[in-house]
């Protein structure tokens, strides 16, 4: 395995995990999630779980050599997609915390995770973009 590999592979790893947590969490407690849809689009609750299976087979997918590659743009792909469901929420936390309806904790929470997704979607890119994390022969 090239030196290279072996971080793809921990970063497949890490977002493995982070993604069947989530998805795991999106299908057990959607009512957590669903702060992050919208009020305009109709079936809150079918959205996040959808999302949630979204998240599991993206997982999937990038647990697997052979899918790898292909989990690890889905993931992208899914990433940016939910990103501005995480800026509503925050949008949401804003108010109500002026209104003192939320509390700092929660309005810091959704602060905090804005900018950790962009690790996420570079990891997952990066996997799509540097290949499968196959074993390449040595380059001179």
């Amino acid at each position: 395995m090239t030196r290279e590999a072996v971080p793809r592979l921990r970063w497949a790893w890490v977002v493995v995990v982070l993604f069947t947590a989530s998805g795991v969490l999106h299908l057990v407690r959607p009512s957590a999630f669903e702060a992050q849809v919208p009020d305009f689009l109709p079936a809150q609750t079918v959205v996040v779980v959808v999302s949630g299976v979204l998240e599991l087979a993206c997982a999937l997918l990038m647990l697997l050599p052979r899918t790898r590659r292909l989990g690890g743009l889905a993931a992208a792909l899914l990433l940016v997609a939910v990103f501005p469901g995480n800026l509503w929420q925050t949008w949401v936390a804003w108010s109500d915390h002026g209104a003192g309806e939320a509390s700092t904790a929660y309005l810091v929470g959704t602060l905090v995770r804005l900018p950790l997704q962009l690790p996420l979607v570079w990891w997952t890119w990066r996997l799509w973009s540097a290949g499968s994390g196959t074993r390449q022969p040595p380059t001179p």
